[in-house]
């Protein structure tokens, strides 16, 4: 799977590790920053993760930064993309199976890095159920095409 990795400076000590862990897994990453701890505006890396997802060019996204919800509302932004911040791996397992969520955030400053990775393996490992969750993933998809 081809994963779009992005964070700004509060997710940046966690980069090297979630990347890695990613690519342990067999996953591609494209990785689009930050490159250092020096503050950054989070909603560069939010649009740059968004628009690679949104665009089909990366099937998946994780973000990081301080909470995860000001990357992912950046991220939101994109047409195509469903965000979701999880503090645990149960909610990103059911993002993944009921929401059809293609962007996980997380909180550098809210999880560890064991729990980010049990976190982003929930996410990953978990498919798309369908069924009478398709309709609810089509009426928010409308809602974002809509403005």
């Amino acid at each position: 799977m081809k994963i779009a990795f992005g964070c700004d400076h509060a997710g940046f000590e966690y980069k090297e590790r979630v990347i890695e862990h990613l690519r342990q897994k067999g996953h591609e990453v494209v990785d689009f920053g930050t490159n250092g701890p020096e503050s950054v505006d989070y909603p560069v890396y939010g649009e740059k993760v968004g628009r690679a997802v949104g665009h089909g060019e990366c099937d998946l996204g994780v973000l990081i930064c301080g909470t995860g919800f000001g990357i992912s509302l950046s991220a939101n932004h994109c047409a195509g993309v469903r965000a979701v911040v999880c503090s645990e791996p149960f909610t990103a397992q059911l993002a993944r199976r009921h929401n059809n969520a293609n962007v996980l955030a997380f909180g550098a400053r809210v999880v560890g890095i064991e729990m980010a990775y049990m976190i982003i393996d929930s996410f990953l490992d978990a498919q798309f159920e369908g069924g009478r969750h398709a309709r609810r993933v089509a009426m928010m998809d409308a809602i974002q095409r809509e403005g």
